[in-house]
């Protein structure tokens, strides 16, 4: 809130002056203790009382609330008030020619050393001894401290001012010596073009700040857009991993229902056939512990106490068979189900987040070094001794082994992949097609139209424009190498593909033209993967 503002905060409604005594009504509002007090009492006149700032109305005459924190505020301003108006008094300059009455002074004559109101500034010599300076420069600072005469001329070597006799007597008789004046006007000049440059880099870092608040705004933006995709695709596969465990264990549960079901007759009918034997067993023991021949030949001579139940050989082949032949459940049924209900959610889920397909890319022979050969597919690239003297074609490479593809990007999000594994000294990574292919500096990476990851020396590197490659940290023994390109953003990213899959470095600009892949082969042989290709 502006100084003004907040000074009219301090006024009562009622008096319009700053308050006196404050005192604050039910409803929040402050008035001088004086002016509401006498308010209320010719409200009470009709026997309704409101508050003169929100009309609200009570039924009884409010009590009066002292606002000691307002009052506080009140009386810091009004000293605060009085001191500036005394500081302003007292640094005041009056005219010395007005003796009657005290008139406030525009001027200062340092011959005269007088100062002089409106009146007699008009009457004053213009003789040029008369040097008329502002009141805010002190009369003492005016004139030589050694001299005591006026300081007329300014010392450029030593930044120095001079009276008449410093300059023609002091130490300043050799030194470049100009007037006042004009050593003003140029030290003007030169803060002039200096307030200029530096009001103009002021602009300039505002634009910056703002760019940068804008980007960051952006960034959090996208950051937050990502996060409520990201939770809501957690949140999708938690609701649908739910649902799959349910289904999987409704199916196995039915499944050993099912499968239970023959074993429990089989076991019933053995049970009963294993309870006939035991009575048998326990009859035959019986027989056996008597002692009285005569009884034991009456006794065990039935037929049935040696015979088997019927169909022993049949329930022995019903329990081999449920025995070797009900299979692994989790192989013959879950698995299969688990497997298909978890492909299709990860399939959901890619959709979801538009993840792109891998690009399909080929090796254009027509751009390719006359050392550099391509395997049928156009997907494999080897370097060779054998000079292969193609036709000088305008787009093949002269004089560094390498090769462009095929397919060109100019808007979009792709990817592919690159087995490098064949080769100790490579480079992989995207050109224009501006680029100049007879000069050695189409070198991928060495010009300011080609991006690359390069091995050399057992180090990793990464490499745009005419800058020195920077290296990377880590293993260089890299064998698989993905390629990212988001056109729009003007990011190329590079991956090593290990699991997890491990972030290289990304470049960003600006791209102007289309973007084509490209492969440099120092020895060995380079693949393009094929798309889907199990890494």
């Amino acid at each position: 809130m502006a100084f003004s503002d907040a000074r009219k905060e301090l006024d009562c409604s009622i008096c319009l002056h700053i308050y006196t005594n404050p005192v604050t009504l039910r409803c929040g509002h402050n008035f001088c203790q004086e002016c509401i007090e006498d308010v209320l009492d010719r409200h009470g006149r009709s026997g309704i009382y409101c508050c003169p700032e929100c009309r609200e109305q009570f039924q009884v005459r409010p009590q009066l609330s002292r606002n000691i924190t307002l009052r506080n505020i009140v009386e810091s301003f009004r000293s605060t008030a009085q001191e500036k108006k005394e500081e302003k008094k007292e640094s005041q300059i009056f005219c010395t020619q007005c003796i009657h009455s005290p008139v406030i002074a525009v001027k200062s004559c340092l011959h005269c050393e007088a100062s002089l109101c409106d009146d007699h500034l008009r009457v004053h010599s213009k003789s040029p001894q008369h040097v008329l300076s502002d009141l805010t420069t002190p009369q003492k600072n005016r004139k030589c401290s050694v001299h005591e005469k006026i300081l007329e001329y300014y010392c450029t070597e030593d930044s120095a001012c001079l009276c008449g006799s410093c300059r023609l007597h002091g130490d300043h008789q050799e030194h470049q010596v100009e007037a006042l004046e004009e050593a003003s006007e140029k030290r003007k000049e030169n803060l002039t073009n200096a307030l200029q440059k530096l009001v103009k880099k002021r602009e300039e870092m505002e634009e910056s700040i703002k760019s940068l608040q804008k980007y960051k705004r952006k960034v959090q933006d996208d950051a937050d857009g990502v996060t409520k995709r990201v939770t809501a695709i957690f949140r999708d596969i938690r609701r649908q991993l739910d649902i799959l465990e349910k289904r999987i264990l409704n199916k196995i549960s039915r499944q050993a229902e099912k499968a239970s079901f023959p074993p429990s007759d089989l076991i019933q009918d053995l049970e009963i056939k294993k309870d006939n034997l035991s009575r048998k067993i326990r009859h035959i023991e019986e027989i056996c512990n008597m002692t009285d021949p005569l009884t034991f030949l009456q006794e065990s001579d039935t037929g049935d106490l040696c015979d088997t139940e019927d169909g022993d050989e049949k329930d022995k082949k019903r329990c081999d068979k449920l025995l070797n032949g009900g299979g692994d459940l989790i192989a013959t049924e879950i698995l299969p189900l688990l497997h298909t209900g978890l492909y299709d959610i990860i399939t959901g889920v890619n959709k979801g987040i538009n993840i792109p397909e891998p690009a399909e890319i080929t090796l254009d022979e027509d751009t390719a070094h006359n050392n550099v050969y391509l395997l049928d597919d156009k997907k494999t690239a080897c370097r060779i001794t054998k000079n292969l003297n193609r036709p000088q074609l305008p787009n093949i490479f002269t004089i560094l082994p390498q090769v462009m593809s095929s397919q060109s990007f100019s808007s979009g999000r792709h990817y592919w992949d690159v087995d490098v594994g064949g080769s100790s000294q490579w480079r992989v990574g995207m050109c224009f097609p501006s680029i100049d292919k007879a000069q050695y500096y189409a070198d991928l990476g060495n010009n300011p139209v080609s991006w690359c990851l390069e091995r050399n020396a057992n180090q990793l590197l990464v490499k745009h424009g005419y800058k020195s490659a920077t290296p990377l940290a880590g293993n260089a023994s890299v064998t698989k190498v993905r390629i990212s390109l988001d056109y729009e953003a003007g990011q190329i990213s590079f991956y090593e593909l290990v699991f997890p899959i491990r972030h290289l470095h990304t470049f960003t600009g600006i791209f102007t033209e289309p973007m084509h892949a490209a492969l440099y082969l120092g020895e060995g042989c380079i693949k393009i993967c094929r798309e889907n290709q199990e890494l």
